[in-house]
């Protein structure tokens, strides 16, 4: 079994100076969702064998609040080409894993996630929002037999859910 866990990055602050779209950073309510959906995978005790985010200034940070506050011990490497990349180029990125990895996450951005999951499961559009992550498994003993309309969604969690199970608390 191989798992992907596709996690969109926090939402962005439109009114920083930045540059070029790709050095754009996040908002507070980014950085704290970010925080609280690395929190939300220790207590689920599905932490990645491996991340693999984009280079982009939002989802770089993303990966990295998310791996500081929800003490993941995983390798964290960064990948210029998520930035734009097509489900095709995801798809690629995946099948080239080591299989000594398990579970590898994916740190990017839409609309290729929400594509990547459609085309992945075989299923309508999922609308993934900012900060959103989603869980798909895959029957396979290695990578490279992952392929399109083999996946099953196993869960998709929005950071704005679980505020509200925690405001409830």
């Amino acid at each position: 079994m191989k798992s992907v866990i596709i996690f969109r990055h926090g939402k962005s602050d439109w009114n920083a100076p930045y540059g070029v779209d790709h050095d754009r950073p996040l908002s507070p309510r980014g950085i704290d969702a970010a925080k609280l959906m690395g929190s939300f995978l220790l207590n689920k005790k599905q932490i990645p064998d491996l991340v693999i985010s984009s280079t982009a200034v939002r989802a770089k940070t993303t990966a990295e609040l998310a791996y500081k506050n929800g003490h993941w011990d995983c390798e964290l490497i960064y990948e210029k080409n998520i930035y734009g990349g097509s489900p095709n180029y995801l798809l690629d990125l995946i099948q080239n894993q080591d299989d000594q990895y398990s579970s590898i996450c994916l740190v990017g951005h839409e609309p290729n996630f929400s594509s990547f999951i459609a085309l992945a499961c075989d299923s309508a559009y999922v609308r993934f929002t900012t900060a959103n992550m989603a869980k798909i498994d895959f029957s396979v003993e290695t990578w490279d037999q992952i392929n399109f309309g083999k996946g099953s969604l196993k869960w998709h969690q929005r950071p704005k859910d679980l505020i509200n199970l925690y405001s409830r608390n």
